[in-house]
């Protein structure tokens, strides 16, 4: 009994205490109720813009409410939060040592070029869109990639570069951030990875060293013409390859549930190392131009000019026309149909690669 009353006598005290305290409230009481409800009302608001930011595939930001909120970006056609970001043109590497590169697969675009001697490719990838956490392995600038990067307006990212290059850098033409320099940390080096295959960085990193450096954060207007996706049946084989020699031969399946073409490297699919998933794009060119080898091992492409492009998209081939201007080096990247007019890319993640004479290209048992 004993016990029982001292409980009693406990719970009454309690009653009284919560009675004074919601009477008169203390002030600290307040401060706390104010805390709680700002942290309650911080949690929903973010909750919401969490569960809005949903990431595709391609690693692109989108939301059902796509086509009334966000813009297209002129360089994919992407509707997004950056549909006003200047890309960032990083300098990838093609080595098997590399493989599976990180970042690739979230690109806006890709740019192949066959700058080694042999045909082996370099790429270039551009992020505007998408923002991955990690991009590598990063290698050094080719001096064939730059006019790209200026006509696509965006800032170039690579590790130091051929002589060529770095003089063009040198006169100030592109806005560009080097590792060699690394200003603001923009780049590391991985542990456990050989040199020269362990240079990263990430979106993020590029941003805040672009807005350190003073770098205009609007892409300019222009860009690619660009249309939504329509996926037809496709009037040829659903098998493309570029190719390119030994290990930078290229393939790409179609597959019309998804309107992407899914990309295989030497037999094998290529894969971004930080979602896993394997590399597909809306848009295939195929640019056919010269290159001639230049000493060092390495080839001088020509990417000013003009020349037949091959579009796959849709599941359709379409026969075209590339030109870019040489002057001035910003000049754009422009695609012709047959009667001369812009021609229209699927908004989407898009590869462009650049092969000569001596490449080939198969869509099935045809040869284009």
């Amino acid at each position: 009994m004993a016990r029982w009353g001292l409980v009693y006598n406990m719970k009454k005290r309690y009653i009284r205490l919560l009675k004074r305290l919601f009477k008169r409230p203390p002030v600290s009481f307040w401060v706390a109720a104010f805390i709680i409800l700002l942290v309650g009302a911080t949690f929903v608001a973010y909750s919401t813009r969490f569960a809005e930011r949903i990431i595709s595939v391609g690693g692109n930001r989108h939301t059902d409410n796509d086509e009334a909120r966000y813009e297209r970006h002129p360089l994919s056609g992407i509707r997004c939060e950056g549909a006003q970001q200047r890309p960032f043109a990083v300098m990838l590497s093609q080595d098997s040592e590399t493989r599976p590169l990180s970042g690739i697969g979230q690109a806006d675009m890709v740019v192949e070029l066959p700058v080694v001697e042999g045909g082996i490719t370099r790429l270039m990838a551009l992020f505007a869109c998408s923002q991955p956490e990690e991009i590598g392995s990063i290698r050094s600038s080719r001096e064939d990639f730059i006019p790209l990067a200026a006509g696509f307006d965006a800032i170039y990212a690579h590790w130091g570069g051929s002589e060529g290059a770095l003089e063009l850098l040198s006169t100030g033409g592109v806005d560009n951030i080097d590792a060699l320099a690394n200003p603001n940390q923009t780049f590391y080096r991985k542990r456990g990875i050989p040199q020269p295959h362990n240079g990263f960085t990430s979106f993020e990193r590029l941003y805040s060293t672009a807005e350190q450096l003073g770098y205009r954060p609007n892409v300019a207007p222009g860009g690619f013409s660009h249309q939504d996706g329509d996926a037809k049946k496709h009037d040829g084989s659903s098998t493309i390859s570029v190719r390119y020699p030994g290990a930078s031969s290229a393939s790409y399946i179609y597959d019309p549930g998804t309107n992407r073409y899914m990309r295989w490297r030497a037999g094998t699919p290529e894969i971004d190392k930080t979602t896993g998933a394997q590399v597909s794009v809306a848009v295939l060119a195929v640019l056919r131009t010269q290159t001639r080898p230049i000493g060092g091992g390495y080839n001088d492409v020509d990417v000013a000019g003009a020349g037949e492009v091959l579009v796959f998209q849709n599941g359709v081939l379409v026969r075209g026309r590339w030109e870019k201007a040489a002057r001035p080096l910003n000049a754009p990247l422009v695609f012709y149909d047959k009667a001369g007019d812009t021609l229209e890319l699927v908004a989407g993640p898009a590869w462009i690669s650049y092969i000569n004479e001596t490449m080939n290209v198969e869509w099935g048992d045809e040869r284009l």
